[in-house]
């Protein structure tokens, strides 16, 4: 039997705990870390170099899809598994465009996760029962990166303001939260709107929402 080496990102103590006890039931699973916010994750894993990550996708920091996708260039050898409470085809889509090797609800059932975790370690992609499997092809292909896509200029600094300004924080907010001066905040933001091509705020939301960084109506 393989052994696999974890580690959970979502920011509720409760439900990573849940997680942890009922994964580490199985004989060959093992948690070595938990993160409660983007940047540790990429921190972790980094660090500990796991089997597996199952990624929440509305965290703060950096959001679960821009997470995958800085795990998959820096750490390929860990594969992501996004554990989400969203259905819409939308963000499975994003997921997997972003390098997510699986994507399962959190309503689905024990069984379900443990198989996803098996099915990514070994480099399957895994959708969850209650999606169409038919469907996997479909998302696959529609997965395919774009060939010029605007967010990849971004610096990984510009993505975290991104998302914070997104969610509504304001200069010195956000500047408390990176250890920086609101002023070097305002100087990001508009380097963010430079390479976006962004006039206003609502394009800054809009484009947020695109992304799946904000919640999208189901």
């Amino acid at each position: 039997m393989t052994h696999m080496t974890l580690i959970l990102a979502d920011d509720h103590t409760v439900v990573r705990h849940g997680l942890r006890t009922l994964l580490e039931a199985e004989p060959d699973f093992t948690v070595v870390g938990e993160a409660s916010d983007g940047q540790q994750v990429l921190d972790l894993v980094e660090r500990l170099k796991p089997t597996v990550a199952i990624i929440d996708l509305m965290m703060p920091g950096l959001n679960g899809l821009e997470v995958v996708n800085q795990i998959s260039q820096r750490v390929p050898q860990t594969r992501t598994l996004v554990l989400s409470m969203y259905s819409s085809e939308a963000y499975i889509v994003a997921a997997l465009r972003n390098g997510a090797g699986g994507y399962v609800l959190k309503s689905d059932s024990a069984v379900v996760l443990t198989e996803a975790v098996r099915a990514v370690a070994t480099g399957r992609r895994y959708l969850c029962p209650s999606l169409s499997e038919r469907a996997i092809d479909v998302y696959a292909q529609k997965a395919t990166p774009a060939a010029f896509d605007l967010f990849e200029t971004l610096t990984l600094r510009e993505r975290e303001i991104f998302q914070l300004v997104a969610e509504g924080n304001t200069n010195t907010r956000i500047g408390h939260l990176l250890s920086i001066s609101p002023r070097t905040v305002e100087v990001h933001r508009t380097h963010v709107m430079q390479k976006l091509e962004l006039k206003s705020q609502a394009d800054w939301i809009r484009c947020a929402l695109r992304r799946g960084i904000l919640p999208m109506e189901e």
